[in-house]
């Protein structure tokens, strides 16, 4: 901040120290904000390995975005994002940048308010910057021609910020930027819920820079900027409504449908364990007819061989996708491409789920959603 603040020239490049650059990283991030002023550009980012520095490039273009939990991560760029782009080297719009290398135009990073002083430590800020940007008027870009490395590190280090730390700043950022939508974060994070209700930040000033700078509410900007963004419908008796969790629980087993393997990756099998708290087994289902899985990343159940399985969304526009349920309040849930209706199997060999034909005197066909816990006053 220091350093922005004495800084002279007309563009601001933050960067970590644990980076390595190529030769001519800068000149497309400088081009870009020199066209237009209000952009926030960032290089593509590939990885050093922090123990043998060996330098890996990253192969397909990627973006920036986040979870309900605040938490930021990299994805492949949708399809529609593709149509929009006229080469592979075109700049990619990003709903959020990291925080290890960006550019900025130093006159629009003051006007808009540079840093969030009320950000603590490091953390979230390049969320909060990337928010406010698109909200206040700016855009936000990774440019393929931009090539730098970082270095990511696998172990504690002491300058990492403690758990409550991040979660005041993911705090902050919803009270401020979220609007309503702030809800679903305190509904995913109890305990930044907690940390609210006993210590809620002091976002004056900065709501009044919003005022200020006549930004438009997070509603324009899951429609416009990232309308993938999944929006929890926290339907009564299906999903987490009011900070509540549902199992899946079938009636025949007395067991759970879990999904314990790779468990931030679709593709694998969901199984049956025994009913517990942890976020293996929170699963929802919407007006969509998908049943969702987890409170960060956006997986469905799915069918692979007539196994049950979760698969990355598709947001097929189909009729009957292979991603579609019928919830029947007799407890069987149907699969609307087929037909035939999940079973649990469980023997000594298996504990998986399967299509199998509907049959309502089979129990082990025959679910409910159970709620977990609910918090019901903010």
């Amino acid at each position: 901040m220091l350093g922005a603040a004495r800084a002279t020239g007309d563009a601001l490049i933050f960067m970590d120290s644990h980076c390595e650059c190529h030769n001519g990283w800068l000149e497309p991030l400088l081009d870009r904000i020199a066209f237009d002023r209000t952009r926030v550009v960032s290089p593509v980012i590939d990885v050093i390995d922090w123990k043998t520095f060996q330098y890996y490039h990253s192969v397909d273009s990627q973006r920036g975005v986040f979870n309900w939990n605040l938490d930021f991560h990299w994805e492949p760029i949708p399809e529609n994002e593709q149509k929009w782009r006229k080469s592979p080297i075109s700049p990619i719009q990003s709903p959020a940048i990291s925080g290890g290398v960006l550019g900025i135009n130093r006159h629009y990073f003051q006007n808009i308010g540079a840093y969030d002083p009320g950000i603590l430590m490091w953390g979230i800020e390049n969320l909060e910057l990337s928010l406010r940007v698109w909200l206040c008027g700016g855009s936000v870009e990774v440019l393929p021609c931009s090539r730098v490395g970082h270095v990511y590190q696998k172990h504690a280090h002491s300058s990492l910020p403690d758990k409550e730390t991040v979660m005041k700043n993911k705090i902050r950022v919803a009270e401020i930027w979220l609007d309503s939508f702030k809800e679903i974060f305190y509904k995913r994070d109890l305990a930044a819920y907690l940390l609210s209700k006993a210590e809620m930040p002091d976002c004056k000033e900065r709501l009044q820079l919003q005022m200020r700078l006549r930004c438009k509410n997070f509603h324009w900007f899951l429609n416009n900027i990232y309308p993938e963004l999944y929006v929890p419908e926290d339907k009564p008796g299906y999903s987490g409504e009011a900070r509540q969790r549902f199992l899946l629980y079938n009636i025949g087993t007395g067991f759970c449908a879990d999904y314990e393997t790779k468990w931030n990756t679709g593709g694998y099998p969901i199984i049956l364990a025994p009913c517990s708290s942890n976020g293996n087994q929170h699963f929802e289902y919407n007006r969509r007819r998908e049943i969702r899985f987890g409170t960060v990343v956006e997986l469905c159940v799915d069918v692979r061989d007539e196994q049950v399985v979760l698969q990355n969304c598709t947001r097929e526009n189909r009729i009957e996708s292979r991603q579609q349920w019928n919830v029947q309040k007799s407890g069987q849930i149907i699969h609307a491409f087929s037909g035939k209706c999940i079973e649990a199997v469980r023997n000594a060999t298996s504990q998986d789920l399967f299509l199998r034909p509907c049959n309502k005197d089979v129990t082990q066909q025959l679910w409910r959603f159970e709620q977990l816990s609910v918090i019901n006053e903010r």
